[in-house]
């Protein structure tokens, strides 16, 4: 198979001794000036393509040629003899092209004018449907692609697929949040429902949430257990999902996440009940065991509070009609906060009361055992990570106390050769960025009224959009000498982009 490279930039060899970032985060004198040498991953795939209800995982060797609007490869630039072997059902991550969900196709679909270009034009129309975050600015194609990525990742059940390699194809709640918020921020709020609503499937029936789960709903994959952030990033996207609802359809979208709200705020009121308000350690985005509390814990779940306050506000301002309901439902036992839903508004009422107290308690003692201590990864202090951005809007209403210069100050030991940021300044010496934590950092400044801060979104920005795949696609990592690696598309860094453009389009209006 063969494909047109795209015009746009991918990586660049040597780019890290050509970043230099604006002076608010504090970077001017400290540029990445490493030797571009470190640990070599290959990359596992070049990007995505869909056909006939199937997503296919593109070899990285075959950078693909889209038809425009879409990810549906161009019949004219399909090589009929690249094909002859057919895709691959089962994908073994063998260098060729692998079908990773849907009915299996046969390889000839592919060559096949007419379904390619109806195919393309539903997606276009998919996309007139809402809007395309950054569209008409610099970062419009990158925007475009990251949004396309992000449909093509979610699969009909409403499963939120991380990224198209084996042993990424799972739903993290952690990265579904951020994917159902990028698509209601987009305006395809229905899509939004659906992943979450996949979430509401799976949850525990506690409210709480294991690591990842099978993508066909039916239990988890291994015994990485549960993370308490995904309880807290859960209800922070419902709240997103339901401002970003039309007026006359937010009463729907309420009764349809309203059991996962009840579930998630139940187990969040119960993990903070304790003296101190502060939660039990749990595993975070680092997806290592805890030795102590981290503040991508504890940020999270008060992100979740804050959210869920205002969740209940509009619930309890809203007069619930029928609507399709996920998880539990009415059924679900009430959790450890003891609140029965006596009727929709009043058992909403009472929810943001509780839920508003928490987060004031949490709140308080985050500030005290971490912003105390400048905000380090660990409640016993040490290192800082990029969870510091979980400490600053568009994740809490009002930034922490001290948390945007413990965020200006991050950067500095988590920067990497190639320009990208690492998890934590206690990650590894690898030489390799991370986009997920380089994208966070992008929506973070984006959404800070400060214009130094909104001008290094646009840089982090750059640096993601220089640094895609042949094919558009966004990579998990970036090696030290800028080329892309892992997997590609990362749903997780896909969502952040799609999210800093538009705060940066709300910014600009």
């Amino acid at each position: 198979m063969r494909g047109v490279i795209r015009a746009t930039a991918t990586w660049r060899l040597g780019s890290a001794a050509a970043f230099v970032l604006v002076p608010a985060l504090g970077l001017a004198g400290a540029t990445a000036t490493a030797d571009p040498v470190g640990e070599h991953i290959d990359l596992y795939q070049d990007g995505v393509a869909v056909t006939s209800g199937a997503l296919l995982r593109l070899p990285p060797d075959a950078p693909a040629a889209y038809l425009d609007g879409s990810r549906v490869l161009d019949p004219a630039s399909v090589d009929a003899v690249a094909l002859t072997e057919g895709v691959d059902p089962a994908d073994g991550e063998a260098n060729r092209l692998a079908q990773v969900a849907g009915a299996p196709i046969d390889a000839g679909a592919l060559l096949d004018a007419d379904a390619a270009h109806d195919a393309a034009a539903a997606s276009r129309a998919w996309l007139r449907t809402g809007t395309v975050p950054g569209a008409g600015g610099p970062y419009a194609d990158l925007g475009e692609d990251a949004l396309l990525d992000l449909r093509a990742l979610v699969l009909d059940n409403g499963a939120s697929l991380a990224a198209p390699s084996p042993k990424w194809r799972y739903v993290w709640p952690r990265d579904a949040s951020f994917t159902a918020a990028a698509l209601a921020r987009a305006g395809h709020v229905d899509d939004a429902v659906d992943v979450l609503g996949f979430l509401a499937e799976v949850q525990e029936d506690d409210g709480s949430f294991h690591a990842r789960y099978l993508p066909d709903g039916s239990g988890v994959p291994d015994d990485r257990g549960l993370q308490s952030d995904g309880t807290g990033w859960a209800l922070w996207a419902a709240s997103v999902v339901v401002a970003e609802a039309p007026e006359p359809d937010r009463a729907a979208v309420v009764a349809a996440l309203r059991p996962l709200v009840d579930a998630s705020t139940d187990h969040a009121l119960s993990l903070v009940a304790g003296p101190g308000a502060l939660p039990p350690a749990s595993s975070d985005y680092w997806e290592v065991e805890p030795t102590a509390l981290t503040l991508g814990t504890a940020a999270p779940l008060l992100a979740g509070l804050e959210a869920a306050a205002d969740f209940y506000a509009v619930a309890a301002a809203t007069r619930l009609p029928g609507a399709t309901v996920y998880g539990a439902g009415a059924g679900r036992t009430p959790g450890a906060a003891g609140v029965l839903a006596q009727d929709a508004a009043t058992g909403a009422g009472l929810r943001a009361a509780l839920a508003t107290g928490a987060a004031g308690r949490l709140r308080s003692a985050v500030e005290e055992a971490f912003g105390d201590q400048g905000y380090p990864r660990h409640v016993t202090g040490g290192a800082r990570d990029a969870s510091t951005a979980f400490a600053l809007p568009p994740f809490q209403p009002e930034p922490l106390d001290g948390s945007r210069v413990a965020w200006r100050a991050s950067v500095a030991g988590m920067l990497r050769p190639a320009g990208g940021l690492a998890p934590g300044a206690g990650w590894r010496e690898d030489g390799i960025s991370w986009t997920p934590q380089t994208a966070l950092y992008a929506l973070t400044a984006a959404s800070s009224p400060d214009p130094d801060d909104r001008a290094d979104a646009l840089e982090w920005l750059r640096w993601l959009d220089e640094h895609r795949t042949a094919s558009g696609a966004i990579p998990e990592k970036v090696l030290a000498d800028g080329s892309p690696a892992a997997v590609a598309p990362l749903a997780w860094s896909s969502a952040l982009v799609v999210l800093a453009l538009a705060e940066l389009d709300e910014h600009a209006g």
